[in-house]
């Protein structure tokens, strides 16, 4: 299944979770885990802080296209 392009449709499984690479969840485990919903959810005002002042991921900024997706579902509530 595609992923999903209208907000109302943004799902953390679908479209929030693949934006996170394995190394980056490593990189994160010791404070929160980038694959879990709740984690995410619980930090999502951090992470879109971090990635848009360029302070993570590390080794390069994410294309606009997956900043606004990420607050899109930050914006609709976060749904699972």
């Amino acid at each position: 299944m595609p992923s999903s392009t209208e907000g109302d449709e943004l799902s953390f499984e679908q479209d929030i979770k693949p934006l996170f690479r394995t190394k980056d969840r490593a990189a994160m485990l010791t404070r929160f885990d980038l694959f879990d919903h709740a984690d995410v959810s619980e930090h999502a005002d951090a992470i879109i802080g971090s990635l848009l002042s360029g302070r993570m991921p590390c080794d390069g900024a994410w294309p606009e296209a997956d900043l606004v997706k990420l607050q899109r579902w930050i914006d609709i509530g976060k749904p699972a």
